[in-house]
């Protein structure tokens, strides 16, 4: 194995959290055939929830993009454990699926899942470019700002 992208995580200095167990009656990802399918994931780091309320009104647009940032590192985490330690097997990143917790005619959820969008160009390059919903919703569990969902192509 060549590791690339985690020579590019350690050249970015970016740091993966601890995965966490499922809060429900799910599992965190399903492989079927060569795509992997992802539950969604929170902002969270080590069980820690630093961004919770509505985007729009308690949570600012920057702070929501950083939200979304932490749900990528939160599926790249899962990615690797569905993969062996194996993140080079990431042949493309089919599509984000992100939920924002939203105020009441809050409109901008493509610039708070852009915090996600980024994060994955950056690490996978082109690999990591992919297709995208962003929905505003009235709440989410935990009252966090963001939750993320993936389906992220392998290779064999």
């Amino acid at each position: 194995m060549s590791h690339q992208i985690d020579a590019r995580l350690a050249e970015l200095g970016i740091e993966l959290p601890e995965t966490n167990p499922p809060v429900a009656n799910y599992v965190p990802y399903v492989l079927s055939g060569n795509l992997l399918f992802l539950s969604g994931q929170l902002p969270q780091w080590n069980g820690e929830r630093p961004y919770l309320g509505q985007v729009g009104a308690d949570v600012t647009v920057e702070d929501g993009g950083k939200a979304a940032r932490l749900c990528g590192l939160n599926l790249i985490a899962w990615i690797k454990a569905a993969t062996g330690g194996d993140l080079d097997r990431v042949a493309r990143i089919v599509k984000l699926c992100g939920f924002v917790n939203s105020s009441a005619g809050f409109g901008d959820q493509p610039k708070v899942v852009n915090g996600c969008s980024d994060l994955f160009v950056t690490v996978f390059g082109d690999t990591g470019r992919h297709a995208r919903s962003a929905v505003g919703v009235s709440s989410l569990p935990f009252n966090v700002a963001v939750e993320i969902e993936a389906i992220v192509e392998l290779t064999p």
